[in-house]
């Protein structure tokens, strides 16, 4: 998981695919789940957390 200080340092393409990867991977979470028990429960929380990061500091960028 990304750290909101690293979130400052990246650049905007680099954001971009991090937020494109993770919404895979929680895409891939929530159907692989469907038919049987997660390895890792918070898996899907955290990569929630982890767009909502990346979102907060796209915006953050947009209003400066």
């Amino acid at each position: 998981m990304t750290k909101k200080d690293t979130m400052t340092t990246r650049t905007d393409a680099e954001l971009i695919k991090i937020l494109a990867d993770t919404r895979e991977t929680l895409r891939t979470e929530r159907f692989s789940a469907a038919g049987a028990r997660a390895k890792n429960p918070n898996a899907k929380r955290n990569h929630r957390i982890a767009i909502a990061r990346v979102l907060t500091e796209q915006h953050a960028r947009a209003t400066k």
